[in-house]
């Protein structure tokens, strides 16, 4: 398993465009993905569960990834949600 907490940059959060964009990489890896965000856990491969944790810009996120092809995944994460953190 790998993870990485990232800054959600986009002016509107995960709203639906950025959210479909995400889910849509996202199960092009066979890796499992969850979000964690305050004390929610969201499956990174669900449009309706990201839409119902309501994760607005600015907010600190945690993601991870598990499986064959988890740092890749991880990597896309990145690149589509935001900037990682250290």
């Amino acid at each position: 398993m790998v993870s990485c907490k990232i800054l959600v940059t986009d002016p509107a959060g995960l709203h639906l465009r950025s959210a479909g964009e995400f889910v849509d990489e996202m199960n092009r890896f066979a890796s499992s993905v969850t979000i964690l965000f305050k004390d929610q856990k969201i499956d990174g491969k669900s449009l309706l569960n990201i839409m119902m944790g309501c994760i607005k810009c600015g907010a600190e996120i945690e993601v991870e990834c598990s499986g064959e092809d988890e740092a890749e995944a991880l990597a896309a994460a990145i690149r589509i949600i935001g900037n990682e953190l250290t």
